[in-house]
């Protein structure tokens, strides 16, 4: 914090993991504790349609759009950052608005290791596109080749959308039915299967932000 800003504290973005479920808080520092602003968990997604899968990639994606919707509103600029229009794996970053400036978060990673394709940054990609503006970098995004220095959006699409989970779900159906039953039985019983997610995923960001 700048010594001539007093209390002008800096918003983190902050991304943890349970055994079960991933956790985001928008967070700043006071003196002498942590004040939470707002959260989200990926426990509370059941009411927007998903039950299933609620620490992979695209659940921190949903969990990292709902905090993100969350802020805003609590700030009242829900309706001037509405966020990306149409869901890509390329970085997006709300542009500044003459009326307010847009919501400025850095993410808090903790102890996590900060690996390239790590649930951390769709936690990040899910805020971004939820409209609040944090700095990255496509680096660590799932897709990003570092030969050619380009991030292949298509592929960091499709983890936000869970494909990486429906074409696992679909390889094994076909080679063991036996243990597809076993490790995804609470997707069968929702009804799911490897060619349903994706719809499923794009219901569940439209129902964030209504």
């Amino acid at each position: 914090q700048a010594k001539n800003k007093y209390a002008q504290t800096k918003f983190r973005l902050v991304v943890r993991f349970s055994n079960k479920y991933v956790l985001c808080q928008v967070t700043r520092a006071l003196m002498d504790h942590d004040e939470v602003f707002t959260q989200a968990s990926s426990r509370e997604l059941g009411r927007y349609g998903l039950t299933v899968g609620l620490k992979n990639y695209a659940a921190a994606y949903c969990t990292g759009l709902l905090v993100a919707r969350r802020a805003l509103a609590k700030l009242g600029l829900d309706t001037l950052y509405k966020g990306a229009e149409e869901l890509t794996g390329d970085v997006y970053q709300p542009e500044e608005e003459e009326e307010r400036r847009p919501f400025k978060c850095i993410l808090d990673v903790g102890l996590k290791a900060t690996t390239t394709g790590s649930r951390i940054f769709g936690a990040l990609k899910g805020a971004s596109d939820g409209g609040i503006l944090i700095p990255q970098s496509p680096k660590r995004f799932p897709g990003y080749d570092k030969e050619s220095k380009s991030l292949d959006a298509d592929a960091h699409r499709n983890l936000i959308v869970g494909g990486h989970v429906g074409n696992y779900m679909t390889t094994l159906k076909e080679e063991d039915g036996e243990t597809y039953s076993k490790l995804f039985s609470k997707y069968i019983e929702a009804g799911l299967d490897g060619e349903s997610l994706e719809e499923l995923y794009e219901k569940v960001h439209a129902a964030i932000r209504a």
